[in-house]
């Protein structure tokens, strides 16, 4: 008898901390701020802010949370839902569907040609992605966003193919981690053969035992700029989600924007990966 008594005890005990661990994994994620984000955004010569978020050890880092729940046009990022979109759709079938060039020069060379949809994505090739839109149409285009709850997209006839560059359209760094997160753990509501094929065609780094996976963007109106950042790196150890967001300070070299976005990314990635990591454990 007091060896069952014992038993149950230990299985409460179990039980109890399966709970609280859901509990702070559902409802209370930490917040750490790291002055080392800030150190390394110092570093680039830009501002704004990281936000890191690690699922499994359920917490929140960044240098600025508060510069985290301000809206910007998600830019490039925005490929991301508009391919899924586009795969749910039928629009594209898969990786080697083609946008075909109309002809007219841009200011890529790479985007000049036809491309099919695995290279018009890693070219972010904003006219295939606009003809894109407009297949979809703007009643189509709300309805997905809706159903993907993906930022304060403002979208109609008049801007269909120009939403997520200019107007209203916002979106946080905190709504990309959370977009990233229910993406990643196939709760977007969409088939799993359209996130296979976005996983595979997010892929911008894969070695034997991680994986980086991702988006950049970038917004130039009104003489400022705006760069992003956003994906997840996946190891043996867990998942994490990041969410960059940066301006340029005075005296920023231009030239270097757009690699810098994904090197002080990188950077904030690998000081989480190499501190401590308070993990729960994966919730079934």
């Amino acid at each position: 008898m007091k060896n069952v008594l014992i038993l149950f005890c230990l299985c409460c005990l179990i039980l109890l901390n399966t709970n609280l661990v859901l509990a702070q994994r559902v409802f209370l994620p930490k917040k750490v701020k790291k002055t080392e984000f800030a150190a390394i955004l110092d570093s680039a010569n830009v501002s704004g802010a990281i936000l890191v978020w690690d699922f499994y050890g359920a917490t929140y880092y960044s240098n600025d949370f508060k510069h985290c729940k301000k809206g910007y046009l998600p830019a490039s990022t925005f490929k991301i839902a508009n391919s899924i979109i586009g795969l749910e759709t039928g629009l594209i079938q898969d990786e080697n569907t083609m946008f075909y060039w109309d002809g007219e020069p841009r200011k890529l060379d790479i985007w000049n040609q036809d491309l099919n949809f695995h290279d018009a994505f890693h070219a972010s090739c904003v006219p295939c992605y606009q003809e894109l839109a407009r297949n979809i149409g703007a009643d189509k285009m709300n309805e997905y966003l809706n159903k993907l709850n993906y930022g304060k997209m403002k979208v109609d006839s008049t801007n269909i193919d120009k939403f997520w560059l200019e107007g209203e359209s916002r979106i946080t760094q905190f709504e990309q981690v959370d977009f990233l997160q229910r993406f990643w753990d196939y709760d977007l509501g969409i088939s799993d053969s359209t996130t296979n094929i976005m996983k595979q065609l997010m892929i911008i780094e894969q070695f034997e035992y991680e994986t980086l996976r991702g988006k950049t963007g970038w917004v130039m109106r009104d003489g400022n700029n705006t760069g992003w950042f956003v994906g997840y790196h996946e190891d043996e150890e867990g998942v994490i989600f990041f969410a960059t967001n940066i301006q340029p300070n005075e005296g920023f070299n231009m030239d270097k924007f757009a690699e810098v976005r994904k090197e002080i990314t990188k950077k904030a990635i690998k000081l989480i990966l190499n501190g401590p990591r308070n993990y729960y454990g994966p919730i079934e």
